[in-house]
This record gives structure tokens, C-alpha cells and sequence, in this order.
């Protein structure tokens, strides 16, 4: 399995990995609803954002994570951020996730295309099991993850702790190379209901 940071792009989104060029645009993205940020491990609001940019490009120059600012086509401007992470070759999988967008790009096209484009881009690369997890206490996070196709594969206890020091249980979840053509399926059915 071999990832590398490309653009991804389909006629709703692009997906553009991060660069220096792209901070400020997501920068002003991520620094919205900062109640949506008290379920995430770490927050990328406000003055939390400098150091969260720079545990991405860290991550991205060690291989182990690629961001990608999300960028809608239909108007240019960047609703928020997903990324291809916990990159591990040596198992041929990785983790769908990191994902926050601007409340008005929530419920339309714009998560179900980025999944699309991000599960393709891994298993079309060689990936045999792409995982994604959400808060156990995020049902709607659960819930659109299992609207994808992933598999429920349980719950993993006192997995990680926030940025609040709330100590979280993780709902897991994960598509398998032979899942794929029917996830696919059923997301290519969901985006053309968007026209």
C-alpha cells in the first residue's frame, strides 16, 4: 500500500492536501462552532489551531497522515478538513477521520464525497481494511458512518482522551477490501441524489 498526498476532486469537492499556502483558508474554516470541537481528541479552533497545523505537517512529512483542506467546487471556498490517517503499510490499512466542516457544508454532499474519494484513493492503492471511528457519546457521527456501509466492530473503552480531559470511548468502525464495491455502490447512489 503506497499513499502519497495528491489532490482528490469529484464534481462536489476537492480535496487539496495541506501546505503552507492553505493555512489561513483553513485556519478561518475550523475556527466555527466551537461546541461541535468538546467531542474531538484535539480542537483546532481559536488558539488551539496553531498547534494542531503543526501536529499535521509533522504527521504529513513523517508518512503517517495525509490532511487534505476540503475545498467545495461549488463556490471555491473551503468548508473544512478529512484526512487519511494512522497510515500503515506494513498492514495495508489506515484511518478515515479528522474530519470537521463549517456547520452549513454538514447533511449535503460534501462528507459523502470526500468518503468516497478518500476510501477510493486507499483501496484503489492497495489497502485492505480502512478504519473509522467517532466518540461513542456521537450518535449522529455513528449514525453517518453506518449510513457509509462501515462495519460496527464494537466499542473500545477508555480509548483516548480529549483536549478537555474527558477520557472517551470509541465507537470502531472499518470497511474491508471486499465491503468496498458495495460502500461504493451505495455512496455513488446517495451523491446522485445531489444531481
Amino acid at each position: 500500500m503506497k499513499l502519497s498526498p495528491v489532490v482528490l476532486e469529484d464534481r462536489f469537492v476537492r480535496l487539496e492536501p495541506f501546505t503552507a499556502a492553505l493555512e489561513g483558508e483553513v485556519r478561518a474554516a475550523l475556527n466555527c462552532d466551537p461546541e461541535a470541537w468538546n467531542g474531538m481528541v484535539s480542537a483546532a479552533h481559536g488558539q488551539h489551531f496553531d498547534g494542531w497545523w503543526a501536529a499535521a505537517l509533522k504527521a504529513m512529512a513523517s508518512g503517517s497522515r495525509i490532511a487534505f483542506a476540503v475545498r467545495r467546487v461549488s463556490d471555491g471556498a473551503v468548508a473544512g478538513t478529512t484526512s487519511l490517517y494512522e497510515i500503515k503499510p506494513e498492514h495495508r490499512r489506515c484511518e478515515v477521520g479528522s474530519t470537521f466542516y463549517r456547520p452549513h457544508a454538514r447533511g449535503g454532499p460534501v462528507n459523502p464525497a470526500c468518503k468516497r474519494l478518500l476510501l477510493d484513493y486507499a483501496f484503489s492503492n492497495g489497502a485492505v481494511r480502512v478504519e473509522i471511528i467517532t466518540d461513542a457519546l456521537n450518535a449522529a457521527s455513528a449514525a453517518a458512518i453506518r449510513k457509509l456501509g462501515a462495519r460496527d466492530e464494537g466499542m473500545l473503552r477508555k480509548h483516548k482522551i480529549t483536549w478537555t480531559g474527558r477520557v472517551r470511548d470509541t465507537a470502531q468502525f472499518a470497511v474491508l477490501d471486499e465491503d468496498w464495491p458495495e460502500v461504493r455502490r451505495r455512496l455513488d447512489e446517495r451523491l446522485a441524489k445531489f444531481g
